[in-house]
């Protein structure tokens, strides 16, 4: 017999992969929910399917307007309703912080229950330094974007985790590889399937292996956090003449000097020898 839930809002963990990680309690849960909210459904309805369940399922995903919100908001108030994303946890670079936003606004019981997270297996599987980390999401597809939001990371003293697609992959390595030197870089990708892979090395190290190895799937990206480099270890010139073509010396020092941790008067002094 199901168990009757009370009306609300739950927020239900799903598998990144292998559909065995979807946990005792997610399953209790879509069973006894009126509907569910999700990305796709065709995506939700196989894992509904694999689970021998039957839901109503109501698209929620990053196009969803005002009215959709509202709708769902007031099926919540007299019924139990479901929020899952196509993989992982939902809201971690999905739709959903508003609908939860709005749910808590208008006094409607909400109940998250944890699982699995693509973050959180790629960092344990990296070797890379779990005991700080700063989740950032997807990086910019436009280069100088991307570089800025490296760039303004550079001195967190943390590892970074960024999802990427595997189109980008080469790209942001060397990305990383010009705005935050010295790095140590994990790749992770195809979570929790068949041809799981995590490695971790060098920008180049990484980008000379997927340049020979095209990947597919998704992908999770960590960074290592800063380390003490040696000033001679850095390309100094490099660095400067990358950001002086688009910014003022005194800015371009200033940024390689947020990257480097070396000091920004003499990095401005050597800007404007290279000018």
């Amino acid at each position: 017999m199901d168990q009757v839930l009370e009306p609300g809002l739950y927020i239900v963990a799903t598998p990144i992969g292998n559909l065995g990680d979807i946990t005792l309690r997610a399953i209790d849960v879509l069973r006894g929910v009126s509907a569910i909210a999700c990305e796709d459904t065709r995506i939700t309805g196989r894992l509904l399917n694999h689970l021998g369940l039957k839901k109503r399922m109501i698209r929620y995903d990053d196009h969803a307007g005002d009215a959709g919100r509202d709708r769902l908001l007031a099926l919540m108030a007299t019924e139990a309703v479901a929020l899952v994303s196509d993989a992982g946890t939902p809201l971690i670079s999905d739709p959903g912080y508003k609908l939860v936003r709005h749910a808590r606004e208008a006094g409607i019981a909400i109940t998250s229950l944890p699982g699995p997270s693509a973050a959180i297996v790629a960092l344990t599987l990296s070797g890379l330094p779990s005991d700080r980390f700063l989740f950032a999401g997807f990086l910019p597809s436009k280069t100088k974007a991307r570089s800025d939001t490296l760039a303004g990371l550079a001195a967190v003293p943390a590892t970074l985790v960024f999802y990427e697609s595997a189109q980008r992959l080469l790209d942001t390595l060397a990305a990383i590889a010009e705005v935050l030197p010295g790095r140590e870089i994990s790749v992770a990708r195809e979570l929790t399937k068949k041809f799981e892979e995590c490695r971790t090395g060098s920008p180049q190290e990484l980008a000379g292996h997927y340049a020979a190895n095209p990947p597919k799937g998704e992908i999770v990206l960590l960074v290592g956090p800063p380390v003490e480099a040696d000033p001679q270890d850095i390309d100094v010139d490099a660095l400067l003449k990358r950001e002086l073509e688009t910014e003022k010396a005194s800015q371009a020092a200033a940024r390689v000097a947020k990257a480097t941790g070396l000091d920004r008067k003499m990095l401005y002094a050597r800007a404007m020898e290279l000018k």
